[in-house]
């Protein structure tokens, strides 16, 4: 019988200006095993200061287990422009070393901070640079004990928005600290119904996830259940494989904003919690196991 081995966290980017203490009490309300980080979530700390926050978090047994590499425009690794790409490469490394720092041992990376048509530029050109970045990425990680997991992106042209970009990119770059963030709002907009194969190519290499629900017309960062993803089939194929790690909800709670009480985020995790009971339920009907 499928079950959930999975824990939820969210994103830092809807918590600007929340202390330690507020970001802790959030979490131990909600029933979140941590947060997300990002550079410009810690951008104004100081070491110390970075060092203090963890241990706030840690006393309530929560923590920074992923990290959102940047994305800038002038941060793609897979730049034709070589200048700009090993530019990107090196602040990715220092981002890396933040994001150990905090105790994240994973770092979601976006493989190119362009919209343009993979097909069109070459999608063998786009392989030769990130494997040049790769280079001196990969090593930087494994000496951090840290993993990139590689996100699949939107618009449905862009390099990394298709499940054949993503098997391309496993087959040919087999690295034990390289896997890939499953972005499940970024897959219905690239994809539609077909959204779910993006799952299948990432496979068991599948380290990370992102929680985002929409129309299937835009990005719209809506908390799950609240737009088109088929999260049924998601929660079924995550069990499934018995996911074990992180599943980041990267949005506000469904409800006014822009300041959200804890309980808002409270009946987020609820909601999440009710989707994949719904799944499972499901799966096992299926299965005959009921």
């Amino acid at each position: 019988m499928t079950e959930r081995n999975w824990t939820w966290t969210t994103t830092a980017a809807y918590m600007e200006g929340k202390s330690p203490e507020a970001m802790r009490d959030l979490c131990t309300t909600a029933g979140l095993a941590g947060i997300e980080a990002s550079l410009a979530s810690v951008a104004t700390l100081t070491d110390p200061e970075v060092e203090t926050w963890c241990a706030i978090m840690k006393e309530a047994g929560v923590g920074f287990p992923t990290f959102h590499l940047p994305f800038p425009p002038d941060d793609d690794i897979t730049s034709f422009y070589n200048t700009a790409r090993q530019e990107a490469v090196d602040r990715m490394v220092r981002a890396m070393e933040v994001a150990a720092r905090l105790g994240a041992r994973i770092g979601i990376q976006h493989p190119t901070t362009t919209g343009f048509d993979a097909e069109a530029e070459g999608v063998d050109r786009y392989l030769q640079q990130l494997g040049k970045s790769l280079e001196v990425l990969l090593p930087a990680a494994e000496k951090l004990g840290f993993t990139i997991a590689i996100e699949n992106l939107l618009p449905a042209t862009c390099f990394g928005s298709s499940p054949e970009h993503i098997t391309r990119i496993r087959q040919t770059f087999d690295h034990a600290h390289l896997g890939f963030c499953l972005d499940a709002g970024h897959a219905l907009v690239s994809l539609g119904d077909a959204a779910p194969e993006m799952q299948d190519a990432m496979g068991d290499r599948l380290v990370a996830y992102h929680l985002a629900d929409n129309a299937g017309d835009r990005d719209s960062h809506l908390a799950p259940g609240h737009g088109r993803v088929q999260w049924s089939t998601f929660f079924r194929k995550a069990a499934e494989r018995s996911f074990s790690g992180h599943m980041c909800i990267e949005t506000p709670p469904f409800a006014r904003g822009p300041e959200y009480n804890d309980e808002d985020w409270k009946q987020m995790v609820h909601d999440c919690d009710a989707l994949v009971a719904a799944a499972l339920d499901s799966s096992a009907n299926d299965a005959g196991v009921l």
